[in-house]
């Protein structure tokens, strides 16, 4: 899928975590159990020489964390991506997610990213992270219900699907719905590739002055962090 949306000077790898752990993360006790996974790999992918990394949840786990550890790799993932895209394109936007479970959470994002007065509401599915590519019809048409009901009775000038798992279906649902219809796989991806282009030409990038600033290599180092003998 990425191949087909990509820039023609992009590569891209996309990265699983080793079998035994989680394999969604619907609940925060499942996020914090892959936080260092997620630190490691950060720190590798920079020193491998990639120019982005993208978080794979819409969560936005460890977003702000990833930033600080990354001293030059850009970092984003889907939940800042899309909704600072759904903010340009549209007045007001609304989430469609799988479960009730999800909202609080993502709730939260909305807000921190500044966007809580643009949100017109979130349209559950009842659908979990490994249920959306096992019918796909059903997906489409539970999709579909709830993308109509967000433009024509709450309001959204934009849909975001909150969960990149529910790739593959943002083109027809736009075409039905007739408003833009956002994934969140491919919104993130060319987001990094526009800051990485905003870095490269522009010297724009993820500020260190305050917010992420990167932690002393003596002190990674000295602790084996990310990376060293304590997450070998």
């Amino acid at each position: 899928m990425f191949q087909g949306v990509k820039g023609p000077a992009t590569d891209v790898d996309v990265l699983s975590f080793p079998p035994g752990g989680p394999t969604h993360l619907e609940y925060s006790c499942y996020e914090m159990m892959v936080m260092p996974q997620l630190m490691c790999t950060i720190r590798k992918a920079e020193e491998q020489g990639y120019d982005a990394a993208i978080i794979g949840c819409f969560y936005d786990p460890a977003l702000r964390a990833a930033r600080e550890l990354a001293k030059r790799m850009v970092v984003t993932a889907p939940a800042e991506a899309c909704l600072r895209l759904a903010a340009t394109l549209g007045d007001t936007f609304s989430i469609i997610v799988g479960r009730h479970k999800w909202v609080p959470e993502m709730r939260e994002n909305v807000r921190k990213y500044g966007y809580g007065d643009k949100l017109a509401s979130f349209k559950v599915l009842e659908m979990g992270v490994h249920d959306f590519q096992k019918k796909h019809e059903e997906t489409k048409r539970r999709i579909l219900e709830a993308s109509e009901e967000a433009v024509r009775k709450d309001g959204a000038e934009v849909l975001v699907l909150g969960c990149t798992i529910e790739f593959g279906f943002y083109q027809e649902v736009q075409r039905n719905v007739g408003v833009p219809v956002l994934d969140a796989s491919v919104v993130p991806l060319k987001y990094a590739e526009y800051l990485v282009e905003l870095r490269d030409r522009f010297g724009w990038s993820h500020s260190k002055y305050s917010s992420y600033e990167s932690p002393p290599e003596e002190e990674v180092s000295e602790w084996s962090l990310f990376g060293g003998k304590n997450f070998s």
